[in-house]
């Protein structure tokens, strides 16, 4: 891989959830393409396309263009196999936190092989618990502990010019150690895990969501593979199967 090969900064989008102005979507754009990253993606923002938006892009209106609009943010990281999100606040629902080098270096890394995303949240109230879930780890700048609220664009600023100086910096990556499942491949795995969970009775159907999301910030301690995902997935297959045998057992007409 050479620095002139663009595929590590195409490989990797930048996340906007739930944006409430669109003269900050513009303004990312413009950050973005300040350092040569283009992949834009906005889930279920407020107002889009619009004016404000195109104004504040100044010459990144191609970025605009090109945007991807999601209703949610599971749909924006199908594809991705490392979602990292940024927030001025730790939270324990991720395990791993990095700054925003260490987080370049991560992306830049796993972008050899398949989309990576950098997830930003709603201006005022950042990416809520349920959004980090669906993120491997969480990217802290280190602002001002008095003061530490950043503009979205700034935001988006900082971590794009840290991921360019990364990319400038090496001339080449370690391969990924692992061959990571898919935001998708996830997802399906925990709609597996549920189902089989409600159908064990260990789950309550009526407010699965507590236990969900703990169950969620168990798994995302460890990435996991795809091979993992599958050999899981087979573990809750036979554990339904399992449970529908003794059931005919002790019912031999109910199927």
């Amino acid at each position: 891989m050479t620095l002139s090969d663009p595929k590590l900064l195409a490989n990797i989008r930048i996340v906007l959830t739930r944006t409430s102005h669109p003269g900050n979507i513009g303004a990312a754009a413009r950050a973005m393409k300040t350092m040569g990253l283009s992949r834009l993606v906005l889930v279920d923002p407020a107002v889009f396309p619009n004016s404000q938006a195109d104004a504040m892009a100044s010459g990144a209106a191609d970025v605009l263009a090109q945007a991807r609009v999601c209703a949610t943010l599971t749909e924006a990281l199908a594809d991705v196999t490392l979602a990292l999100g940024v927030s001025a606040r730790r939270r324990d629902i991720v395990a791993e936190v990095l700054t925003p080098a260490g987080a370049s270096a991560r992306l830049l890394t796993e972008a050899q092989a398949a989309p990576v995303a950098l997830v930003f949240g709603n201006e005022t109230s950042g990416l809520s618990n349920e959004e980090l879930s669906l993120c491997q780890g969480l990217v802290t700048i280190a602002a001002n502990p008095n003061y530490s609220s950043l503009n979205l664009a700034a935001a988006v600023q900082v971590l794009c010019y840290e991921i360019r100086q990364a990319w400038l910096g090496h001339a080449g990556w370690p391969q990924p150690e692992m061959d990571a499942a898919t935001g998708a491949e996830v997802e399906r795995f925990y709609g597996h895990l549920e189902t089989t969970l409600a159908e064990l009775e260990f789950l309550n159907p009526g407010s699965p969501g507590k236990l969900m999301l703990k169950l969620r910030r168990l798994f995302a301690r460890t990435r996991l593979a795809r091979e993992e995902v599958n050999i899981l997935r087979g573990i809750l297959t036979a554990a339904q199967e399992a449970r529908r045998g003794a059931r005919q057992a002790r019912n031999p007409g109910v199927q």
